[in-house]
């Protein structure tokens, strides 16, 4: 394998108007047209005197992971995060996986939630998770929380975390030249306004979430996505115990037109929220409506935090390019149907943080393009299926009212329950058994077929 080194990096250099300058201007993008055919160069230089340099932008889950696997595998780390007491407006439901996989410890789950509520537009509740072994459990997170336990655990590992708003990053000239990220940092040093910095590394992984300016920086190409609108409410105690472990998700058109409204319990309180793709202006309406169906539960609670957040609902055109790699929201790994983001931010963090190391020999190799699309792969041959079924099933329920009733007619069936927390507690779309599957389908064309009968004879009353 071929041996070079590459010039001394300065690091972290505050910049001034003096003396700040770029080692590399930004260099202008090719637009995206087949990015799938890069292969690995197996003769990527090895790096003398250092070890190989990574810039994790982003603190959240998917951040902090990559950020941890970097560090524990040899590889110099700095995570750049501007909000670390962050509050992402976020169900905060987690997979019972993901606790024994991040190795999570249970004082950070606020509940374990055991039973759900689904609630059609009519108000037809079915109860969920009768299927749920003993052991089985969502988990309930505060993001402040969470986010705050993986940042810790990666500067325990070895990163640098970095208090800083990420800017711009300069793009190299040439195979051998770095990365310049600019930034503005925040410390005791630099007060509330902030010092604007640079840092020179070899690599990138964009894991700021669905504004990412990482992405921006690659022409990564743009998503849909969702506004995510959410109110944190304290209740008093005594209407607490109800939500102790359970969670509530309520569809129909005046909660959203195409997701859902929630109530997921909290340590003290519950966080009661919305989102929708199609009707953005109208989300505030959309959160009334959900405030108003569980009134009887949640009256007499105090809004204690309001949250907004963009989510994006599907990957990406472009993920990786030469030395730079998306991850998590950044990416687009929000699944449809469920908006679940969470687990897949962390897990992609950690994919792409894996092949880093195994493609740089613990640090000692400078990586390229063919090394992150091993991320890629891994990741799509893993997890496409689940976000094509979920994509599948907001197509199909979430469009009407009717479909919406025929949905929550459907979780009342135990073989949709098992099959569903299988699935989701496990991250895997779980295989069927063909005569149930028939007869599940059988009864779901039935419900449709009710549902839109029932409208239609509704619509005759109303006329």
């Amino acid at each position: 394998m071929a041996s070079m080194s590459f010039k001394p990096f300065t690091g972290l250099r505050q910049s001034t108007p003096e003396t700040h300058h770029s080692l590399s201007p930004p260099t202008k993008l090719k637009p995206i047209k087949n990015p799938q055919k890069i292969k690995a160069n197996i003769n990527s230089p090895r790096l003398t005197g250092r070890n190989l340099r990574v810039a994790v932008v982003g603190g959240g889950p998917a951040g902090g992971s990559a950020a941890e696997t970097l560090a524990k595998g040899g590889i110099e780390t700095f995570l750049i995060e501007r909000k670390l007491d962050n509050c992402k407006p976020c169900g905060g439901a987690i997979p019972l996986c993901m606790v024994g996989e991040f190795d999570l410890p249970l004082d950070i789950i606020d509940r374990r939630v055991t039973k759900m509520k689904m609630i059609s537009p009519s108000n037809v509740a079915v109860d969920i998770g009768q299927t749920l072994k003993p052991h089985e459990y969502i988990g309930m997170v505060r993001r402040e929380v969470l986010d705050a336990f993986l940042r810790d655990r990666a500067a325990a590992a070895g990163a640098s975390v970095i208090n800083g708003l990420f800017l711009k990053m300069d793009l190299p000239e040439s195979p051998e030249a770095p990365y310049t990220l600019h930034y503005t940092a925040y410390d005791a040093k630099t007060g509330g306004a902030g010092q604007r910095r640079t840092l020179e590394v070899d690599a990138v992984i964009g894991a700021d979430g669905a504004n990412s300016r990482v992405a921006k920086g690659i022409n990564a190409g743009d998503y849909e996505y969702a506004i995510a609108f959410q109110e944190r409410i304290k209740i008093p105690d005594e209407k607490m115990t109800y939500y102790q472990d359970l969670a509530e998700m309520y569809v129909g058109d005046d909660v959203s037109p195409d997701f859902y409204g929630w109530v997921f319990p909290k340590c003290d309180h519950v966080a009661v929220g919305t989102g929708t793709v199609t009707h953005k202006s109208d989300i505030k309406k959309f959160q009334l409506a959900t405030r108003n169906r569980a009134m009887d539960k949640i009256d007499g609670g105090k809004i204690i935090r309001v949250e907004a957040h963009p989510i994006p609902e599907h990957p990406r055109p472009r993920r990786v390019l030469d030395r730079v790699a998306l991850v998590g929201d950044a990416a687009g790994y929000v699944t449809k149907c469920s908006g679940e983001g969470i687990y897949f931010a962390a897990k992609s963090g950690r994919m792409c943080a894996e092949a880093m190391v195994e493609g740089s020999e613990n640090g000692r190799r400078v990586v390229d393009e063919g090394d992150l699309r091993r991320y890629l792969e891994k990741w799509d041959k893993k997890y496409w299926p689940t976000y094509k079924v979920l994509d599948v099933l907001q197509k199909v329920f979430y469009r009407s009212n009717p479909a919406r009733e025929a949905f929550v007619e459907m979780c009342a069936d135990e073989y949709v329950q098992k099959m569903t927390f299988d699935s989701y507690l496990y991250k895997t779309v779980v295989p069927g058994n063909p005569w149930q599957d028939l007869k599940l389908a059988v009864r779901t064309v039935g419900s449709l077929v009710r549902a839109y009968g029932l409208r239609r004879e509704m619509d005759k009353i109303g006329a």
